[in-house]
């Protein structure tokens, strides 16, 4: 049935719902499973309008990138507590329903499942959450948990 599963993963509660139901569905199918976290750039001018400065905050692209990677390893021992031993964690960089389709295509997953409401910002209120856009721009099957 299914082979390649993706799962992106934010952090979110809805997304460990989704990378849960992920396992119980690899063990059915003796799938892998890919894990996907996607940080969007940190441009110069969004970091002009922050109100919270840290003392030294650093290459904004380098700490999201560094964050991403943390949350993909928190989604491997996630799956390693539901007994997955066969999976992989990556973290890229770019607009998130976009890049999470991209990589499907790209590694020839053949099932795309994630959470229904993520960590996004007001942003995904006004223009439609990342698992709608997904379940748009996909051609492959997506389940929404």
């Amino acid at each position: 049935m299914f082979k390649k599963i993706l799962v992106p993963f934010d952090g979110s509660v809805s997304g460990e719902e989704a990378l849960r139901k992920a396992a119980q569905l690899a063990k059915l199918c003796d799938a892998r499973i890919t894990i996907l976290t996607v940080y969007r750039h940190h441009s110069m001018l969004e970091a002009s309008f922050s109100m919270v400065r840290a003392s030294d905050p650093g290459n904004m692209d380098d700490n999201m990138r560094e964050y991403a990677r943390e949350v993909a390893e928190y989604g491997k021992k996630v799956l390693t507590d539901e007994g997955i031993t066969d999976m992989r964690a990556f973290a890229k960089v770019g607009q998130p329903a976009r890049t999470i389709v991209a990589f499907a295509r790209q590694h020839e997953h053949d099932l795309i499942i994630m959470g229904s409401r993520g960590m996004g910002s007001v942003e995904g209120y006004l223009l439609g959450s990342v698992s709608h856009k997904v379940t748009g721009l996909a051609p492959m099957p997506v389940m929404v948990v």
